[in-house]
């Protein structure tokens, strides 16, 4: 008797069908888990540097991708590695990335701030009656090289005296943001000068120390020139290292009642002792009031053009006049290099005059951190980016609220090599043993690649608080493969953490994510 097939039934085979697609299924989510697992390691050399410097793994975070060449605007990435990468952490001055690549593509690298020059008074027989009226737009490299333009186009229009004061004009920002708040008490740094629509010189007084070359005495010169400052030298030198030559020295800025009211003298009195090992340092000091610094800066710089004042000018603030008329419209450096300022230098300032500048030209003033953030996250969502952890507080880094993920940094380095402004952005990175703030790193391992013909480099922006350590940007290997590498430590020990992100960037110059190396 010959046996019955009786066919499954409807129900039966699509049981069959769904377990199959289960296995599958199973089968394909666990060979991603597997792939992602595989990105999510140390490699040894930096994992080593961290316990040696006390510094938990679960205090850094790593993003590597390799930036695969294609067509202007088709460059794609592959991550290559993944430790923490989405943990949103404090970048420190790696934020600055952020915004000098906004700026760069909304305003163009040819952007130039405008400074007004206005008057109420009439040019007669070379002279000006009349006062003076600067409006600024935050020009963030208003320097003494640049105000000495300005008095040469002052002086074509025929001006050789100023019967007059000085008036400056800030309302192209909000008055919260020129408050000089720090996150570390150090009003007197340079690092901590808060944004200025008439910033000149940074705010800063730098005066350069060093032996004689003709005498056993301390020469002491300072710039940027001011018209009523006297320097009172009362330093000895000693036969000392040079290695902390700042910690001898007794210095005061007695303004002898002296404001932008005033034309009295302002005396610097150095005092202490000064090594004689030392071949020439600078001081720098943030000690004078906004209008009074810019008032004795533009008087100098005038007389210092050969221009002469019926008698020492007053400066104080305020606003352009209706009746007033435009005498000159001054142009400053071109954004590119302000770009190549902020980024190899870390200006932290300039950073935030640049954001500033962002809320000023799309928004209106009188310019706010809050508008100049809703310009860059609209910016990031036109180019497809989402960023739901980034917090900008004021562009430059000097936070202790900013944050962003070193993945969504990496993401925003891929980005820019796809955009027509990606080759300024590249080239405005410090050079690991070359310039910047890379200046001294990397350079023993550097050498090893001194006989190749087309040597790699890495190109990174650093960023350093308290209890951070960052770097961000880019890597070509000796191989010639180009990685974007983002990575932030965030601990106590973060200051100890300088020699993991050298094994970092070492690992990627010698080709680390290669197969051979294991993982």
């Amino acid at each position: 008797m010959r046996a019955q097939f009786n066919p499954p039934s409807t129900l039966c085979l699509l049981t069959l069908l769904w377990v199959s697609l289960l296995i599958t299924n199973q089968a394909h989510s666990a060979d991603l888990v597997s792939q992602e697992t595989a990105l999510q390691y140390i490699p040894k050399a930096i994992a080593i540097s961290l316990e040696k410097n006390q510094i938990p793994k679960e205090a850094i975070s790593i993003s590597v991708v390799e930036i695969e060449p294609g067509r202007p605007g088709k460059i794609t990435a592959k991550t290559e590695l993944d430790w923490r990468s989405k943990q949103a952490m404090n970048p420190a001055s790696t934020m600055k990335l952020v915004t000098t690549l906004t700026s760069l593509d909304i305003l163009g690298p040819q952007y130039r701030w405008r400074t007004n020059v206005y008057t109420d008074g009439l040019i007669r027989q070379g002279i000006l009656k009349g006062n003076l009226y600067l409006q600024g737009t935050g020009d963030p490299k208003l320097i003494p090289e640049e105000l000495t333009k300005m008095m040469k186009a002052l002086q074509n229009l025929g001006i050789q005296k100023i019967d007059g004061n000085l008036f400056f004009d800030r309302s192209a920002y909000a008055t919260n943001v020129m408050e000089h708040n720090t996150i570390d008490g150090e009003s007197l740094r340079a690092y901590n000068v808060p944004p200025d629509p008439l910033l000149y010189a940074f705010r800063t007084l730098s005066f350069q120390l060093g032996k004689s070359r003709t005498a056993d005495f301390i020469d002491i010169s300072y710039t940027p020139p001011l018209s009523q400052l006297k320097v009172i030298n009362q330093m000895l030198l000693v036969d000392q290292s040079c290695d902390s030559w700042k910690s001898n020295i007794r210095f005061n800025l007695d303004p002898e009642g002296s404001n932008a009211n005033t034309d009295q003298l302002l005396t610097a009195q150095f005092s202490g002792s000064f090594p004689s090992s030392c071949k020439g340092v600078n001081y720098n000091v943030v000690a004078l009031d906004a209008n009074t610094f810019l008032t004795q800066g533009f008087a100098a710089a005038w007389e210092l053009a050969g221009g002469t004042w019926t008698q020492a000018p007053i400066g104080k603030s305020g606003t352009v006049p209706l009746a007033a008329r435009l005498l000159l419209q001054f142009e400053g450096i071109a954004l590119a290099d302000d770009v190549q300022d902020i980024n190899k230098y870390s200006n932290n300032v300039m950073a935030r005059q640049l954001m500033l500048t962002l809320a000023l030209e799309k928004m209106g003033k009188p310019a706010t951190t809050e508008n100049g953030e809703l310009v860059i996250q609209s910016w990031l969502k036109g180019l497809g980016l989402q960023f739901p952890e980034l917090v900008i507080e004021n562009g430059s880094g000097l936070s202790r609220n900013e944050a962003i993920s070193a993945e969504h940094l990496n993401q925003l380095l891929v980005a820019a090599r796809n955009l027509s402004i990606g080759d300024i952005f590249y080239n405005s990175l410090p050079i690991a043993g070359t310039d910047g703030t890379m200046r001294n790193r990397l350079m023993a391992h550097l050498r090893k690649f001194l006989h190749l013909k087309k040597k790699p480099e890495a190109r990174i922006k650093t960023g350093s608080l308290a209890d951070v350590r960052a770097i961000s940007g880019y890597v070509m290997s000796k191989s010639g493969k180009m990685y974007a590498v983002t990575s932030f430590i965030n601990h106590p020990n973060a200051w100890r953490g300088l020699e993991a992100h050298d094994q970092l960037l070492a690992w990627l110059l010698d080709d680390g994510p290669e197969p051979k190396h294991a993982r």
